[in-house]
């Protein structure tokens, strides 16, 4: 099924030859700056895309999204910051618009400069009026190591303005500001303070959430711009289709992990403040020790507990009144007999596993999102660049 750009946007996608001979090179962009917002990755390696973002977004407006995948140009000096800034110039040009009204994410191998001559001659081929309307088309090109194109929709209310995003990313995956790439799109108008202060909640609940494999990118890049083709919203109705889009492709996100066999739920409640809920849930979803368990379909709820209990500074936890459960099922501290434990290894082997902590320091809760361990993920990244 076909999903189209909101309205007042087009896109354009390409294979400029970054790698290979799939589409990686995607540019959407409005009919002229509009409200937009952008959370981005607190890591110190981090790549000239977002700095030149960032500094795009100070006023709090963008026209164009231009997203060069298989390539993150991280570390690469004064060289790299100046081929994006080239790419941005060039991309500026074609559309005749202000540098400062657009944006650029990247992501793909560290260490590697773009292959400029061909990146240059994907900005010369950009049409001047990109009139692309094709989401899933858009979502493959920015696409690495994925293995699906990760698409969400909403409607705003009760119509017609909606929310559309996009978004990639499988593995190096522990956002410490929002996630990979993902680019929330909406017809509603909405004012850019606004815009920024629901894009940050949202970011919060949902990519701040996710996690693969505890490594934080250097490139993690998320943005939203607003056309108002749509006309005004009602701002808790908007936070509500960023919410459901985002939290969609959170989802997508970590059922895709690299080599990912199994999406994991953590959910986590009755919790001293959310942070704390968020803190234990993350350490029960990154635990290796958890994640092969699921993947091997084996009920070892000690894993849990040791993962609990390594948020050791949280010292108002107290084992005795900890509670988890497989599902729906409690086996801790509620005994499990053999019987039960077979029928919690028949759940294991799903597709969705949840796992649920009660922590009886408060009522605050939050739920993350993360997948299994396999050897599938070993060997793709063994072999990455290779």
């Amino acid at each position: 099924m076909t999903i189209e750009l909101p309205a007042g946007f087009g896109c354009h996608v390409a294979n400029i030859g970054v790698k290979d001979a799939t589409d990686d090179f995607v540019v959407i962009a409005a009919e002229q700056p509009v409200p937009a917002a952008g959370v981005f990755t607190r890591s110190r390696f981090v790549g000239p895309s977002v700095t030149i973002s960032r500094r795009n977004l100070v006023d709090g407006t963008a026209q164009a999204v231009v997203v060069v995948s298989k390539n993150a140009n991280v570390a690469n000096g004064p060289d790299g910051h100046a081929d994006a800034e080239a790419l941005v110039d060039g991309v500026a040009e074609r559309l005749g618009c202000a540098p400062g009204e657009v944006l650029v994410a990247s992501t793909g191998v560290i260490g590697r400069r773009y292959p400029m001559e061909r990146v240059l001659a994907g900005v010369a081929a950009l049409p001047h009026r990109p009139s692309g309307r094709d989401v899933r088309a858009a979502a493959r090109g920015i696409m690495t190591t994925d293995t699906v194109e990760k698409v969400a929709t909403a409607t705003v209310g009760g119509g017609p303005a909606r929310v559309v995003g996009i978004a990639k990313g499988v593995g190096m995956i522990e956002p410490d500001m929002a996630t990979m790439i993902a680019v929330l799109l909406t017809d509603a108008a909405v004012p850019s303070a606004l815009l920024d202060t629901v894009f940050r909640r949202v970011v919060d609940d949902t990519f701040n959430c996710v996690s693969v494999d505890t490594d934080t990118s250097t490139s993690d890049t998320a943005v939203v711009l607003a056309s108002g083709a749509a006309g005004a919203v009602d701002a808790s109705d908007l936070e509500a289709a960023l919410l459901a889009v985002a939290g969609s492709l959170t989802r997508q996100i970590a059922r895709d992990g690299e080599g990912a066999e199994t999406l994991i739920e953590v959910h986590v409640d009755r919790a001293r403040d959310r942070e704390q809920a968020k803190r234990v849930g993350k350490a029960v979803v990154n635990s290796p020790l958890v994640k092969t368990a699921v993947h091997g379909a084996d009920p070892n709820w000690g894993r849990v507990a040791m993962a609990i209990g390594k948020c050791s500074d949280d010292t108002d936890i107290d084992q005795e009144r900890v509670v988890i459960r497989f599902g729906d099922r409690e086996v801790y501290p509620t005994a499990v007999d053999d019987t039960e434990l077979a029928t919690l290894s028949d759940y294991l082997r799903g597709d969705d596993v949840r796992i649920h902590v009660s922590l009886d320091t408060g009522a605050a809760e939050c739920t993350v999102w993360g997948c299994d361990l396999t050897d599938g993920y070993v060997r793709i990244n063994a072999d990455y660049t290779t």
